[in-house]
């Protein structure tokens, strides 16, 4: 596996406490926000500021355009950015250490990050997360840096989909048929209709990428040179210079602590997988 992909594996988990965890909601009402996609998208949104709707539509790929523009902008004018950024490494935080992730190894952790120098060109999200001061709470730092790893490699990401002549709802459909989701369940949660959603499939049977039977050949192989371009460009953007091997041995209990714990689902829609 690529040492971009094994640091995502193990940092991924770590960060998905901000959209699994029990009181990721309710952390979200007590500051003003109406509920979990209000939550979501402003505290994911947060490093860049009040933002618009649009940038974030086209920064976070997957959702249905109205669906992003029912919280934002309107979500900052009941939190601002600022109290959103606070909750969120909050509520991470607390998330992380009911599940029995230790300050000490996560202390190990940010000291083994410490050399991340993430490149920001075309790194809108990444970039924003990396210019954001450390908390002094090792769990906390642990927490934005690996959110600020997962933005970074997110963003290029978004880039080679785009590469690959991809749109995040073809995307969606790819993944679906790679790693046996629900395709249901995964159109609702991002906003499509059946609609939308029936002609993106149509649209990817007739170049070749699906068929009647899910992924075809060319489908998987346009599907990994995403993935192998996306591990190649986060190397070489900033995290060539991360002690992968000691990270990951460092973090892989925490990891497991969170999969343990039942908190991030085995067909998560982020795509991470449970390490064998």
């Amino acid at each position: 596996m690529h040492p971009a992909r094994r640091l995502w594996t193990v940092l991924e988990p770590l960060h998905a406490v901000v959209y699994f965890g029990a009181d990721v909601r309710s952390a979200g009402k007590a500051i003003g926000l109406r509920g979990y996609w209000d939550t979501y998208f402003a505290f994911r949104a947060a490093p860049l500021g009040a933002v618009a709707a649009a940038p974030v539509t086209g920064l976070f790929a997957g959702f249905e355009p109205g669906m992003v523009g029912r919280s934002l902008p309107s979500a900052w004018s009941r939190a601002s950015a600022e109290t959103c950024l606070a909750a969120r490494s909050a509520v991470s935080a607390t998330a992380l250490r009911a599940v029995g992730v230790s300050d000490e190894k996560c202390a190990k952790a940010v000291a083994l990050l410490s050399s991340l120098e993430p490149a920001p060109t075309g790194r809108p999200l990444g970039a924003a997360n990396a210019a954001l001061p450390l908390p002094e709470d090792p769990v906390a730092a642990l927490w934005q840096l690996a959110t600020t790893v997962r933005e970074h490699r997110g963003d290029g990401h978004v880039a080679a989909l785009v590469t690959a002549g991809l749109s995040g709802l073809d995307a969606l459909h790819l993944q679906v048929s790679a790693k046996g989701l629900d395709p249901d369940a995964l159109r609702q949660v991002r906003g499509w209709t059946r609609e939308q959603w029936a002609a993106a499939r149509e649209s990817l049977a007739e170049r070749e990428l699906l068929d009647a039977d899910g992924l075809t050949m060319t489908g998987a192989d346009v599907l990994e040179s995403v993935e192998e371009l996306t591990d190649a460009a986060a190397w070489q953007d900033g995290l060539a210079g991360v002690p992968v091997d000691d990270v990951v041995e460092v973090l892989a209990p925490a990891a497991f602590a969170v999969w343990d714990s039942g908190l991030l689902p085995e067909g998560n829609p982020i795509g991470v997988p449970r390490p064998a």
